[in-house]
């Protein structure tokens, strides 16, 4: 199936208190982290679990421990998404930094850049990307939206430790020569 990115200009990063319905989001690559387990008989959880999808536009990350979920969307302005439990949501433009504080001491902080480069920077860059994306994390490559004769890359690295999820995105956009480059941390208290 060859999908090709929306323009970097109509990008949205949103955060949700809540889950979101799967079929809203044409996912090309997914992964799922489990960290910890539940605490003898309790029902306190000792863990958490994240689903990590790269989607048309960017990403999704499903983030979930004990009764709190968090959801973090890197996608299009115009893609149909609730308003409801939003938490953040900042127009994919220039650097942005942010924190949240969660019930239960869960912290959650992002960053976003969207950095323009010059052509002969970003085909170094989406070459090294690729290259070092068939070796670790997730990487998904789309398909050519005509006026590039190559398509765009997403990069999704995920580093999993006992007590926070660490997610480090990396999307290229050729038609527009930009990089969008995101990191998120989630930690238990």
């Amino acid at each position: 199936m060859i999908s090709v990115r929306p323009k970097v200009a109509e990008l949205v990063f949103q955060l949700y208190g809540r889950p979101l319905h799967p079929e809203l989001f044409q996912t090309h690559a997914r992964r799922i982290v489990r960290r910890g387990e539940k605490v003898g008989g309790t029902s306190q959880a000792a863990g958490y679990q994240a689903v990590v999808e790269i989607t048309s536009a960017g990403h999704v990350v499903t983030w979930r421990y004990d009764a709190l979920t968090l959801t973090e969307v890197c996608t299009a302005a115009h893609h149909p998404l609730p308003q409801r439990r939003r938490l953040l949501s900042y127009k994919l433009k220039g650097e942005r930094h942010d924190r949240l504080e969660c019930r239960g001491g869960i912290r959650y902080q992002m960053s976003f850049q969207l950095e323009p480069v010059d052509p002969e920077v970003f085909w170094t860059f989406q070459q090294e990307l690729a290259r070092d994306g068939e070796q670790q994390g997730m990487l998904y490559r789309f398909g050519s939206s005509g006026r590039m004769q190559v398509g765009a890359l997403s990069y999704v690295n995920v580093e999993a430790r006992q007590r926070s999820l660490l997610i480090q995105s990396f999307h290229t956009f050729p038609d527009d020569y930009a990089i969008v480059k995101s990191q998120s941390l989630f930690e238990l208290p």
